[in-house]
């Protein structure tokens, strides 16, 4: 990222960012450099979907820089909606949690400026936007006007995937301030897991469909209703109003699912709450972990894991026991990321050994209705 003070002029269609003049003139007599506004910088697929965004200086100032015509005494920050921010994980983990450590800071007196615009991306996720601007954001790619402003950052403060590192902000953010600002744009009620307060916990079981999809889900549900549970089935058409949602997942006291971006849900449960990851079969258990179990803790959460085995995975029924898949999964991990997505992550479903499951939603129940 880069951050400016000074004169700093934005022209959207030319995808550049003039600096006029800096409070900190240090800067070599004149240069250029390029910025793509996203985080996952290791990942060259990913930032090649990212318009890429110059700036530009000269020292001392002169010709070269558009006139204003609209000027602002508040800061900007350009972000992008492109990469992965279709998907849940990669909106929280890459746009909304870097934008609130950059942003955040300002009150809501900043202007958000986004490349790559996504007007339903933007609608989506509105209610957690509203939080971090007061402001409409201002699509860069279609905008003509030179827009100038005190100060500005292009692109936004990542630490880790569904973490903040509050030495690293140096603002004393953190996962729970994060959450709290959830707890705000969505309106949700419950901000504490209170067992003595309801007869009957409620889970809410995230549920895939074109892998990784519980085959036997109508059984594990039971399963879960028999155990005690006041049990909410969500599929993909439930888990597509997000704001619904959000509200439906505060409303729980747990949340299942097996490994994948819909656990990133766990942001709107209340403290305390508990979050179960099935882990697919492959020596999943580390990318399991690092995705979705690392980030539970610092949420104020707890953490369950339920590592399948071969014999509840439908790769069976596509290699026989002697093969890799089963008996060195490890070395597939080895021959790269494809490879893990091709065979672990898109490549099976998962059928649960019911009893066996059944045995950790039984603890998991004990736990939250002990007062």
């Amino acid at each position: 990222m880069c951050a400016m003070e000074g004169d700093v002029r934005l022209h959207g269609k030319a995808a550049t960012v003039y600096v006029v003049s800096a409070s900190d003139d240090n800067r070599p007599d004149n240069g250029t450099i390029t910025i793509r506004p996203y985080p996952r910088k290791w990942e060259t697929p990913t930032m090649q979907l990212v318009r890429e965004v110059t700036i530009r200086w000269r020292a001392p100032p002169g010709p070269g820089a558009p006139r204003c015509t609209v000027t602002y005494d508040v800061p900007a920050v350009v972000f992008s909606t492109g990469g992965y921010g279709v998907n849940i994980f990669h909106a929280i983990t890459d746009i909304i949690m870097p934008l609130y450590n950059t942003a955040r800071e300002y009150d809501g007196r900043v202007r958000l400026v986004a490349t790559n615009y996504d007007r339903k991306w933007i609608a989506k996720y509105r209610h957690a936007l509203s939080m971090l601007s007061i402001y409409p954001i201002i699509d860069f790619d279609a905008d003509n006007e030179v827009r100038c402003f005190p100060s500005v950052h292009v692109g936004t403060e990542s630490h880790k995937e569904l973490g903040i590192d509050s030495a690293l902000s140096g603002k004393g953010y953190t996962m729970l301030g994060f959450r709290g600002l959830l707890r705000s744009a969505y309106s949700l009620k419950r901000e504490w897991v209170t067992p003595k307060n309801r007869v009957r916990p409620r889970l809410v079981m995230v549920l895939r469909r074109n892998s990784r999809a519980l085959t036997n889900e109508a059984q594990v549900l039971a399963a879960a209703t028999e155990v005690g549970f006041e049990v909410v089935a969500a599929g993909p058409e439930v888990v597509r109003d997000l704001a619904k949602f959000a509200q439906t997942v505060n409303s729980c006291d747990v949340l299942v699912g097996v490994h994948g971006a819909g656990l990133s849900n766990m942001v709107f449960l209340p403290r305390n709450g508990t979050v179960v990851q099935i882990v697919p079969w492959g020596e999943m258990k580390w990318p399991a972990w690092t995705s979705y179990g690392e980030p539970v803790a610092p949420m104020g959460l707890r953490y369950v894991e339920y590592e399948t085995t071969a014999e509840e995975t439908t790769l069976k029924y596509v290699y026989q026991r002697n093969h890799t898949v089963f008996t060195d999964p490890v070395s597939l991990h080895k021959q790269g990321f494809n490879m893990l997505w091709e065979t672990f992550l898109n490549g099976q479903n998962v059928t649960l050994d019911v009893d066996r499951f059944r045995g950790v939603l039984q603890h998991i129940y004990r736990s939250v209705t002990i007062t």
